[in-house]
């Protein structure tokens, strides 16, 4: 059977076979004309990292299909933040718009051609940067669209253009500036969402905590850039476990475990950024608000809660 899905596809792996052959059985079904690889390199002295890093690049061996294949394998291990976002680069040299897909970002199918839908009607838009397969929204529709416009752009599997991703900057040095200006005034419905995101990206950007998505939100956001979500979830993040780079807590609606088909034809929305949405997204998956915090110790227990906690600020 010949391939027909033309929109390029950036899987992102590293030592998780598991995950990885998961998601790659996702891709698999779709037959993409052009999948591009790319993998971070074994950790120092961790024999575990050489035997699980081959053992998940050898899933490319199981393209079966008519698909052009560029990987980027690295010897030396970078850590997530570089890996991650040269791996993008090196995808965006190559393509001018496409999907990027992580090894825990489980897709249901109809999130590639709503991908491809959407990076086609919009190519010409500059200030859409972003269309984002995750939704936060708990199951409440917002509009009568098929997605909605927001300036919360999740990367939970995702797709963008070269136009968009030429504005990331991994070293970010205008931070303060940018936050202290009324540049991002129309991003943020109140002070405390902004101080909160102030507080957040210098907190991970200028202390070098191994990240690339906030460097990428803080591209969009001062560029007045804005994404798309779709009103089902098309995603959901099977990698959540505290055995790699990063330490996690469980958070039902953060965590949406249960993905969707959207439906076809789409219905479009009006490009207007649904504050609604927004705020709920804030408040029930980033704040510290006190209905969030009440979740997070009911579903983790306050020991658990109170030691992340301090993990976290002693880490920073």
């Amino acid at each position: 059977m010949d391939s027909k899905f033309d929109i390029p596809i950036l899987f992102l792996i590293f030592n998780r076979v598991d995950v990885a052959q998961q998601v790659f059985n996702q891709i698999k079904l779709i037959k993409p004309k052009y999948l591009f690889v790319a993998a971070d390199g074994p950790r120092v002295n961790n024999i575990e990292d050489v035997i699980s890093t081959k053992q998940t690049r050898d899933i490319v061996h199981q393209i079966d299909w008519d698909c052009e294949v560029k990987t980027l394998f690295r010897n030396e291990n970078l850590g997530c933040g570089k890996s991650v976002s040269s791996a993008i680069n090196w995808f965006f040299e190559q393509v001018d718009m496409g999907i990027i897909l992580e090894d825990d970002c489980y897709p249901d199918l109809s999130f590639f051609p709503f991908c491809s839908e959407m990076l086609t009607r919009f190519k010409e838009d500059e200030n859409v940067f972003l269309i984002s397969g995750t939704n936060l929204q708990n199951g409440i529709q917002r509009g009568e669209g098929s997605y909605y416009f927001s300036n919360y752009t999740l990367t939970w599997g995702w797709a963008s253009w070269k136009r968009a991703w030429r504005n990331f900057q991994f070293e970010v040095t205008d931070i303060d500036s940018t936050f202290n200006s009324d540049l991002l005034n129309n991003v943020f419905q109140s002070n405390i969402e902004k101080q909160f995101w102030k507080n957040k990206v210098i907190s991970t950007i200028k202390l070098k905590q191994n990240i690339w998505d906030y460097q990428w939100v803080f591209s969009i956001w001062k560029n007045h850039g804005i994404g798309i979500s779709p009103n089902v979830n098309l995603i959901t993040n099977i990698g959540f476990r505290n055995t790699g780079s990063h330490k996690f807590l469980k958070d039902s609606l953060r965590e949406p475990t249960i993905v969707s088909s959207i439906n076809f034809p789409l219905v479009h929305p009006k490009k207007i950024i649904n504050r609604d949405a927004d705020y709920f997204t804030f408040k029930n998956t980033f704040s510290h608000s006190f209905s969030r915090i009440f979740r997070l110790i009911k579903e983790n227990g306050i020991k658990s809660v109170i030691k992340y906690t301090i993990t976290s600020v002693l880490k920073i």
